[in-house]
């Protein structure tokens, strides 16, 4: 079952605004006023899961785009790793490059992780539904691939 959008103390909030470098150039939050926004925060270019979340998101991009909405994936990875990341799968939206992790810290989602054991820091896989007045409004944290797609597709159907 896919996991729901849950309350969040950045829920109701005014989005973080950032500029960050984009394989479709340079996207700055505030320039996409007007527009509903899913910003979705995924850990690396090329691993099973973001490869997946980003194909299910390339698959329904069209009815997000009949709904108003703008859909943008950030990472940590180099614009280049994005580049090959987008083109081999053929996504159609815009993947950001927050190489500093400035953009995933501001939103919470860069997070101690721990993997085979070793403690570092990365991006915790989260999604945010932010309006046409740059208020977020869904929050999506800890997010499981599985069905993840349709559940932002409905929070932004319900801003719609």
């Amino acid at each position: 079952m896919a996991k729901t959008a849950s309350h969040d103390a950045m829920q109701g909030q005014p989005a973080p605004d950032f500029t960050l470098p984009g394989t479709d150039g340079t996207v700055r939050l505030s320039d996409l006023r007007g527009k509903i926004v899913v910003l979705y925060f995924y850990p690396r270019d090329n691993t099973p899961g973001c490869t997946t979340e980003a194909c299910d998101f390339r698959d329904q991009f069209s009815g997000f785009g009949d709904l108003g909405a703008t859909v943008l994936g950030v990472s940590t990875d180099s614009l280049a790793s994005h580049q090959k990341f987008r083109a081999r799968h053929q996504l159609p939206f815009s993947l950001l490059a927050d190489t500093d992790a400035a953009v995933s810290l501001a939103y919470g989602v860069y997070k101690p992780k721990s993997l085979y054991g070793k403690v570092g820091m990365g991006v915790q896989r989260s999604t945010f539904v932010i309006d046409r007045e740059g208020m977020v409004r869904a929050v999506f944290r800890k997010v499981k691939v599985a069905g993840h797609v349709d559940a932002v597709r409905q929070a932004v159907a319900a801003l719609s």
